[in-house]
């Protein structure tokens, strides 16, 4: 089965938009490679919108810019793929993709064939410029079942930005991630907006279809497409982390040929990918229905009968809150011996309660085993 754990890899977007090539590709598999992230569990490799021509050839399919990708894309994905990567492509359920290519509606058996013939694992199926009354489930449908057909095994990445009730449904066309919000912007508010939009949804992800709260924006530092402030590297371990948490496929944005070492440390978190990639894969359980005003406290069930205990702070200002243990569902006579998972260090066996000290955008993650008094 494809995604038994989140899905991992790197998408153009986020930084050059409409500017890919067949060189950045190519460089970009590289860099995943010598940088460690492909040793730390990324291993997709995506090209976003913008790779075609403006129109198809005589023979009805997409073909790519021969500018941007002069060898074709079979050339590239076979490059990609000698590096122990897979290679992933954007098509769209609408007329055209968002910025005015192409697309797949009405073209959906021919299309995947086409992307089955280039050597893709990955597809990302974008919602833009999809006609009112074509039901958008059903597009879902025709896409996933045209992958199914053409022969290849390809992951099916969909993303309708969180529009009609998606998580209610996106389950059964056979999608194995799904976008559940709006677009993301390089600053601290747009992310944890759609982070927080997104807490009650966390119990729809699970092995084989999870919640796509859209790609990293981690070490972009206010440049490239999404560009919108940028944030700090706390801010970014803190977007990494939550993302860990929440069990979100963990794409990035930045370019990672440049990156520095400090961003190189955040993706390759031993520990956070450990908890994104726990092979239970269960949602993230929001101790309150009702969170407190800034902070998002949850708890979290993990494969080997450990557990996850952690606290996140929106908020400008440092907070003090706790955790009562019972809202967790700790027996009598039991308590949680926690483990700090970014410091590493070991905390007293906590019976009742857990004191929470949060910096202003900062968090705490506790890894906890059951024990008896």
């Amino acid at each position: 089965m494809l995604a038994k754990t989140p899905p991992m890899g790197w998408n153009s977007w986020n930084t050059f938009a409409e500017d890919v090539t067949e060189a950045l590709l190519m460089e970009t598999a590289d860099a995943m490679v010598s940088t460690g992230l492909q040793a730390a569990g990324y291993e997709y490799v995506v090209i976003d919108d913008c790779w075609s021509l403006r129109t198809r050839g005589a023979d009805g399919r997409l073909v790519a810019d021969p500018e941007k990708f002069p060898h074709g894309m079979k050339y590239l994905a076979d490059y990609i793929h000698s590096k122990g990567l897979k290679f992933g492509m954007y098509s769209c359920a609408g007329t055209r993709t968002c910025a005015g290519y192409p697309s797949s509606f009405e073209y959906e058996l021919l299309d995947a064939q086409t992307f089955a013939g280039f050597g893709v694992d990955f597809l990302k199926y974008d919602f833009c410029n999809k006609p009112t009354h074509a039901d958008g489930p059903l597009l879902y449908h025709r896409m996933s079942m045209a992958l199914k057909a053409s022969g290849r095994e390809i992951l099916f990445s969909a993303c309708n930005w969180g529009c009609d009730q998606v998580e209610t449904w996106i389950r059964s066309t056979g999608a194995h991630m799904y976008r559940s919000t709006g677009d993301i912007f390089d600053n601290f508010q747009s992310m944890s907006d759609i982070a927080r939009s997104q807490i009650m949804k966390l119990p729809y992800a699970g092995p084989g279809c999870f919640n796509d709260i859209d790609m990293l924006v981690c070490g972009m530092h206010d440049k490239g497409n999404v560009a919108a402030g940028g944030m700090n590297d706390a801010e970014y371990r803190f977007h990494f982390a939550l993302w860990c948490v929440m069990q979100s496929p963990l794409m990035i944005g930045c370019d990672i040929r440049s990156m520095d070492e400090v961003t190189r440390a955040t993706l390759c978190n031993k520990e956070l990918i450990r908890i994104n990639q726990d092979a239970e894969a269960r949602p993230a359980y929001s101790i309150s229905r009702k969170q407190p005003e800034g902070l998002f406290l949850g708890f979290k069930h993990l494969e080997n009968n450990e557990f996850l205990l952690f606290g996140f702070n929106f908020k400008e200002k440092p907070d003090l809150t706790f955790v009562e243990l019972f809202d967790v569902g700790l027996p009598k006579g039991c308590a949680l011996q926690l483990h700090d998972v970014i410091t590493g260090e070991e905390e007293a066996a906590a019976v009742d309660y857990v004191h929470f000290l949060l910096p202003a955008h900062g968090f705490k993650i506790y890894r906890g085993t059951l024990v008896t008094l």
